[in-house]
């Protein structure tokens, strides 16, 4: 694995970790106070850095630095954070994210807001806000430099870290020892040893000694090299999968031996300087030691320096003491060892594969399928017997193929939560931009769709968030005025429906003015001025191309672009949407798409001499109609009854103008549909050929867009059969007339 490898591997874990950063912020944000919130924030951000200063990402690495600064004040509870600091710190996410993006991709990252956050995040670190006092009697040290002696040797380093926390009582554990020896590479890559060491302490009760052997004289000393090292004799409950998980982004940089030992440390060992081990003054230190990015070490060089990689023969003396060791610490080394690898195979293990990979198996699962279809076509058109053994082997290869299938699915199934956590995002900017409040509402976050339909709701959701933030939502004085809350609320939800995921986008604003909307869109010479509406046919006009309500042209609306590219979006990923609004309560947008854009399950129909398929999701049940069932309305209108209740039928054929004049409905086959926002229909055709898995071929792709048609498909006999648009027809069959120009009949 190349370079290039493994810092792509590293930008896919920073977009889990600025994940969780959002995430684990927008929760502190609702009032969670949970200190493991707390901490899953500090070391998303913690790990960010770490890995940025691996690769030499120096602007990631300071302004990650700054941030993990500030949380360090939350989570030794020296912050309180309030809606104020949160605020700062949603921005912050945000600028990371950008910091990530452009050492990724090159991409922009406005550098006045992020010195400006910067300047911010240091007077939240200094307490020049709002928040429980430091206490005064926790002087910050400087640190000291050690004082020469007559004989030309140093002095002992005291430490004085009084207030620094007991960590957790250790009674009846493990006693390790730890040697640990940073090299220069610790620090350039913004991490600090006193503070690792603070870490350790919190785990267990502990000793510490500092190797003070390889410091030089002052005049001889590099301000960027590392000359100190510990050993650390630590008493705790916690496995040493815990300890080495305080070293987790430091091991690399340092040398680090934990031995599990009862036995106390050996004369052959280097000569140790005792330092009484209180650190009270970090934590009141914190903000101003890690207010600049660690490049330089030599200030923190008393507390918290490093030494040079360990020579070779120091290594091979090391390796030698640890042979030395009595059995008892081999024995508890082993059994640890084997614990940790019990905890590694009850944990879940992932594995991260390209997605090109996955695309080209989804591809061949479907073509596996297409000649699994095939081959039983040609089996059943010349074996009449319907026993052989043939037969049964087609069978069992059909449930395979199916099994196959739903694996393969579920490999590219993903969480919506992703594109959920975007939006939060850009309600904010929208909202600082328009001067509102307004707080995101997220539910249904895990629910899981095919990772090709959320790459491509990113796009549509925007425009919709920004339109609900910008039209939708009032601002604080006009939602006072009318008695509701000053902030607004818009609400995103995801849940799985008949086989599809719906997306609502719910908001609490003033809903669609449908007299301005009607008389905008008579200006824009989009319907005539005497036209006869309903509110639906109103609402839905802020889908047409060039469409907008706004009184000027901004940087967020008023162009025309946004809601027709939504409908254009939803409509390519074979979905659809609808608008439901009231005034001064609201609107709601509806998003019904297919959970994936590879295989479904259909009904293979004949129609007029053609072949069609009519997606099984939305067959609720198929029945012969009889002439009793059959009555007419209006001029052309016929209902069918079932069950003591009337449906409308449509005839598909009349339609799609495969046939000039209506079908008689007792010569065919009835389907039962249900559309999103069109209630049930019965689509008449004339005959039912058989249930099928087929592969979703694009129309769009390879010829053109057909109104009524979502996409295409090859049989088993070898045929292209079209696959309906279940809602098109349903919609036409209101009133929504398909173009003649653009019909089946047309297209040849």
């Amino acid at each position: 694995m190349d370079m290039n490898e493994i810092k792509e591997i590293f930008f896919q874990e920073c977009e889990e970790q600025l994940a969780e950063l959002e995430s684990g912020l927008l929760k502190l944000n609702d009032g969670d106070r949970d200190p493991e919130t707390v901490n899953a924030v500090f070391r998303a951000v913690h790990s960010i850095k770490g890995g940025a200063g691996a690769f030499g990402l120096d602007d990631l690495v300071a302004f990650a630095h700054v941030f993990e600064t500030t949380l360090d004040c939350v989570r030794s509870n020296r912050l309180e954070p309030t809606q104020d600091v949160l605020k700062v710190m949603l921005k912050s996410a945000d600028v990371l994210a950008d910091l990530t993006n452009a050492a990724r991709d090159g991409g922009y990252v406005d550098e006045a807001r992020s010195r400006s956050l910067v300047k911010e995040l240091e007077a939240l670190a200094n307490g020049e806000v709002p928040a429980p006092a430091a206490k005064a009697s926790d002087p910050v040290l400087a640190p000291a430099a050690p004082a020469p002696t007559d004989d030309g040797g140093f002095q002992p380093i005291p430490f004085s870290f009084d207030s620094f926390d007991e960590g957790e009582a250790a009674e009846d554990g493990q006693t390790y020892e730890i040697s640990f020896r940073p090299r220069r590479e610790l620090y350039t890559k913004g991490n600090e040893a006193a503070l690792l060491l603070r870490d350790l302490s919190r785990i267990g009760e502990m000793s510490i000694n500092c190797d003070a052997g390889s410091l030089p004289e002052f005049d001889k000393m590099d301000p960027e090299e590392a000359y100190f090292g510990w050993t650390i004799q630590l008493t705790t409950a916690k496995s040493e999968d815990d300890i080495r998980a305080v070293f987790e982004f430091a091991e690399w940089d340092c040398d680090l031996e934990i031995k599990a030992q009862e036995a106390s440390a050996t004369d052959d060992e280097l000569p140790m300087i005792p330092v009484p081990f209180d650190l009270a003054a970090l934590d009141e230190g914190d903000a101003a030691s890690e207010a600049a990015p660690p490049a330089n070490a030599a200030a923190s060089e008393v507390v918290a320096a490093a030494e040079t990689a360990t020579s070779v023969s120091k290594m091979a003396a090391a390796a030698a003491r640890v042979e030395k060791k009595e059995a008892a610490a081999a024995s508890a080394s082993a059994t640890a060892a084997a614990q940790n690898a019990a905890a590694a195979a009850a944990a879940g293990q992932t594995i991260r594969v390209d997605l090109d990979r996955v695309d080209r198996l989804i591809n061949l699962v479907g073509e596996l399928v297409i000649n699994q279809a095939m081959l039983s076509q040609s089996v059943i058109e010349n074996d009449t017997t319907g026993t052989s053994s043939i037969n049964m082997g087609l069978e069992e290869l059909q449930q395979l193929t199916r099994e196959i299938q739903d694996s393969v699915m579920a490999i590219r199934a993903q969480p919506v939560k992703p594109v959920f956590q975007r939006m939060s995002r850009i309600v904010r900017e929208v909202a600082d931009m328009v001067g509102k409040s307004i707080r995101l509402v997220t539910e249904g976050e895990n629910t899981e769709v095919d990772k090709t339909v959320i790459d491509k709701l990113a796009e549509p959701l925007t425009h919709m968030i920004r339109n609900a933030v910008d039209h939708g939502i009032e601002t604080p004085e006009k939602r006072e005025a009318a008695g509701k809350d000053p902030e607004g609320t818009i609400k995103l939800t995801a849940k799985h429906r008949s086989g599809r995921i719906v997306i609502e986008l719910v908001d609490d604003g003033a809903g669609i003015n449908r007299e301005r909307v009607r008389q905008k869109a008579i200006d824009n010479d989009l319907i005539a001025a005497d036209a006869n509406l309903t509110d639906e046919e109103i609402d839905n006009l802020i889908f047409a191309p060039g469409f907008s309500t706004a009184d000027k042209i901004s940087d967020i609306s008023g162009r025309g672009v946004g809601m027709d590219v939504v409908k254009r979006s939803i409509q390519a990923l074979g979905g659809r949407i609808s608008i439901s609004s009231r005034p001064g309560h609201g609107s709601t947008f509806t998003m019904s798409l297919p959970l994936t854009l590879a295989v479904l399950d259909g009904m293979v129909v004949t129609v007029a001499g053609q072949t069609l398929v009519v997606p099984l999701t939305a067959i609720v049940e198929t029945l012969q109609p009889e002439a009793s069932s059959i009555h007419s309305f209006g001029a052309n209108q016929r209902l069918i009854s079932i069950r003591n209740s009337f449906c409308p039928l449509v005839d598909v054929g009349r339609i799609l103008n495969f046939r000039s004049s209506q079908a008689n409905p007792v010569e065919g086959v009835a389907l039962l549909v249900e559309s999103e926002g069109g209630g049930q229909r019965a689509l008449m055709v004339d005959a039912i050929q058989g249930q099928r898995q087929v592969v979703i071929k694009s129309l769009e792709a390879n010829y053109t867009h057909v109104p009524g048609i979502a996409a295409a498909t090859i049989l088993g006999d070898g045929r292209v059969a079209l696959i309906l648009d279940v809602d098109a027809v349903v919609a036409a069959s209101r009133g929504q007339s398909l173009k003649p120009e653009m019909s089946l009949a047309a297209t040849g």
